[in-house]
């Protein structure tokens, strides 16, 4: 076996475990998929003949490729987690890299992390998801960054004070029951045209969200504000409510297949976003089942 061969067999071993870091630092699979892709390209042009232990060499090599990747959204303003790239998550700690645990894992997390993490600057979610998600010591995480130990210990602690506290307030219904009536409710009176009540289950800074797959269909993209979006839905009536995985919602499906996913965020008994999914691969990965009236 010759060295380019060693490689890509030590390279697969690693995959899953790459895979996983960088889907927690993206949100999206065919970008964390990228992401590995060009890993394993930069390691087949690198010298390793002084690499001590690959598996961190290369999630180092993963974390400033999704880095780079974060950072050209942030400028480029795009929404951090926009609907295009909701899908199941995948929880891995190096070592302990497990298809059938990441499954049963995947309705406990949800999408409520994913979507926490997109509030994070990209230093404070690299520093948060290496450091709390994979066990990466700070001083490995200090050059990625560019920052100190000390300063990157602090971007993950500041990172873990708001994915606590914006969890603590996404699951402040503590069950989907309690927010599977906010939903039906929203139905309900968005059917009836009800202003006054769809108004009272909206967050006053509510916000719609569409992926590029629901803008291609006519959906609504970058609604903001309770009275807008009660304005909007007023009387709207294709709408059914929907079970799904790690999500609460409804779905747009005509002759009773969904074509479009409306992924609910609820804080307190209020609706604070609205994501439109019906990109084929991410709207079989919430997998809706809808509800009987």
């Amino acid at each position: 076996m010759d060295e380019h061969d060693r490689l890509a067999e030590q390279f697969e071993v690693y995959r899953p475990h790459l895979r996983a870091v960088a889907y927690r630092m993206l949100g999206s699979l065919s970008e964390a998929d990228d992401a590995v892709q060009e890993a394993w390209l930069r390691l087949s042009r690198a010298d390793t003949s002084g690499v001590a232990n690959l598996g961190r060499w290369l999630t180092t090599v993963v974390a400033r490729v999704c880095l780079d990747l974060l950072r050209s959204r942030e400028s480029r303003r795009e929404e951090p987690l926009d609907a295009r790239r909701l899908s199941e998550p995948i929880t891995s700690r190096e070592g302990e890299i497990d298809p059938e645990q990441e499954a049963l894992m995947a309705d406990a997390v949800g999408l409520a992390l994913l979507i926490v993490l997109d509030t994070l600057n990209p230093a404070e979610r690299l520093a948060f998801v290496l450091h709390d998600l994979f066990d990466v010591p700070f001083d490995e995480i200090a050059p990625i960054v560019g920052r100190s130990p000390t300063a990157a210990r602090q971007l993950a602690s500041r990172a873990r004070r708001r994915v606590r506290g914006q969890r603590a307030a996404m699951d402040s219904d503590v069950d989907l029951t309690g927010q599977r009536k906010v939903v039906a409710a929203f139905l309900a009176a968005s059917r009836a045209g009800d202003f006054d009540a769809l108004l009272a289950l909206l967050d006053p800074e509510v916000e719609l969200r569409a992926d590029d797959a629901a803008i291609a269909m006519g959906a609504w993209n970058g609604i903001r504000g309770a009275q807008n979006m009660a304005r909007r839905f007023a009387g709207v009536r294709g709408a059914r409510a929907a079970h799904m995985r790690g999500a609460v919602g409804a779905v747009w499906a005509p002759g009773g297949r969904p074509r479009v996913a409306f992924v609910f965020t609820i804080t307190q008994g209020k609706i604070v976003a609205i994501d439109l999914v019906a990109d084929p691969e991410r709207l079989g990965q919430l997998d809706p089942v809808i509800v009987k009236d």
